[in-house]
């Protein structure tokens, strides 16, 4: 039998499986503070030119002087903007503007946040762009993180890579909130974002290896509900930490927690087997099976490991990424889920961390995103089993048109722009859902051909009286 039959036997989504998602699911709350807290350490208060103030008048106050204006337009000259209405009394300078700079420093509403890495490191008008890169370059981490842990986790195990990367993560997490400057907290974030991609990916992959083919779809979706989960507890956390040093703390120390980990999360059965780690996999699939209820016998199962299957399994291994555009069917299909995936990432996280440009309470906001996924995710449970092309494409057509609809409503509009955003973040989360699974459906079968030629082979040489095989 194959290790999906062998699965199904002993339970396809039993005990083992559901402890076992209890703990990959965990981690994916803080998974989800760690991706959108740049909402709120990032944010961008209205500021003001410290210098454009007359001496002893350091707040403004006397002068009527206030924060309402956009952060945006302070920036532009005081003498053409709209900080000159505030009141005609203000001296102008050759300071007001900041294209010749803000000699005496700025000064940041404390209305809405105490503070954050924008009112730290004045990141604003002319360093504005420091900020924007900043975010760039946690993204890249994501992205070097992919690469990096799923070739390490190929190699050395699913478990061992979560570990290391749920260490890394509280570690970087914490020091993120004591970082000096501006670049060691772009640096420390780069690593923050490799450990997330370290943590999501091979908690998805250890998590579908474990569970049977008829509940991977569902336990697949199960692990979204704790990223919305947690996308909905940070506008709590944010809410009562207004300081942005202390909320990167709060997200992060808990992290310390998954310690326990060591002793509690299993390996991957399956990579255990094709790794050649024979007994090792047997003895987890035993334990699995008594978890479960449903014990097995020696009799059951039988695994062969002649040298022939071997070097099956080792050629198995020998693929890589080129693969996926090396024949023009797998190319036409790879090229399609590589564009898939661009335009659901971008437009999830263009929605996602650019919420304070709707003009509504950012913690309201926020929470109501949130809010959205689950639905989202809920009722792709329910169209995937009808056809996944017209899921997708209905999806990706709502959470597009929508998005493109708020370009045309004004700015005092504000509700009605986040509503239509709403069924944007709608659309495209239940459009990311789905992508996740056709990827991993589709992907495989780059090696489809030769692993069914090496399932003709195990059992051609495994003994004809039990020809029962674990791949």
């Amino acid at each position: 039998m194959n290790f999906d039959e062998v699965l199904d036997r002993i339970g396809g989504f039993g005990r083992f499986q559901k402890t076992l998602y209890v703990w990959i699911c965990l981690p994916q709350i803080f998974l989800a503070f760690h991706m959108l807290v740049s909402v709120f350490t990032g944010a961008v208060p209205p500021h003001l030119c410290r210098s454009a103030w007359p001496a002893g008048d350091s707040g403004g106050t006397g002068l009527g002087f206030n924060f309402s204006i956009a952060p945006g337009e302070s920036c532009t000259s005081f003498q053409d903007g709209p900080l000159s209405q505030l009141n005609h009394s203000l001296p102008i300078t050759e300071h007001s503007s900041t294209s010749n700079g803000c000699t005496g420093g700025w000064e940041f509403s404390k209305e809405v946040f105490l503070s954050t890495v924008v009112t730290e490191w004045d990141l604003v008008c002319e360093n504005a762009t420091l900020n924007n890169i900043g975010s760039s370059i946690y993204m890249f981490g994501l992205l070097v993180g992919a690469v990096l842990f799923g070739a390490l986790a190929d190699k050395y195990g699913r478990r061992i890579i979560i570990l290391i990367g749920l260490a890394a993560q509280a570690i970087f997490g914490v020091g993120v909130a004591f970082a000096p400057n501006f670049y060691i907290y772009v640096l420390l974030r780069f690593v923050v974002g490799m450990t997330i991609s370290a943590v999501i990916m091979n908690a998805f992959v250890l998590g579908t290896e474990w569970t049977g083919p008829k509940k991977r779809m569902l336990a697949g979706v199960i692990t979204d509900y704790f990223f919305g989960f947690g996308y909905i507890l940070l506008a709590g956390v944010a809410y009562l930490i207004r300081d942005w040093r202390k909320l990167q703390l709060a997200i992060s120390a808990p992290g310390f927690l998954f310690l326990f980990y060591i002793w509690v999360l299993p390996k991957s059965a399956r990579w255990l087997m094709a790794n050649k780690k024979h007994e090792e996999a047997l003895d987890l699939i035993h334990k699995a099976a008594l978890i479960n209820g449903k014990p097995l016998v020696d009799d059951d199962i039988e695994v062969c490991q002649s040298s022939k299957i071997s070097e099956k399994l080792q050629d198995l291994r020998k693929y890589t990424v080129i693969d996926l555009v090396r024949t023009p069917r797998m190319r036409k299909q790879s090229l399609i889920l590589f564009y898939l995936w661009f335009v659901n990432v971008l437009v999830y996280y263009g929605l996602s961390l650019n919420i304070s440009d709707f003009g509504m309470n950012i913690y309201l906001t926020q929470m109501i995103f949130g809010l959205v996924e689950m639905p989202a995710r809920t009722i792709t449970l329910f169209t995937l089993n009808r056809s996944r092309r017209i899921s997708q494409l209905a999806f990706l057509a709502v959470g597009g048109l929508a998005c493109l609809l708020t370009i045309f409503i004004p700015d005092d509009l504000s509700v009605f722009r986040t509503v239509l955003a709403m069924v944007g973040k709608f659309g495209i989360t239940a459009s990311l859902s789905i992508v996740y699974i056709y990827s991993a459906e589709v992907f495989p079968t780059v090696i489809s051909t030769t692993a069914e030629k090496s399932q003709h082979a195990l059992y051609e040489e495994c003994p004809k009286q039990n020809p029962d095989v674990i791949l």
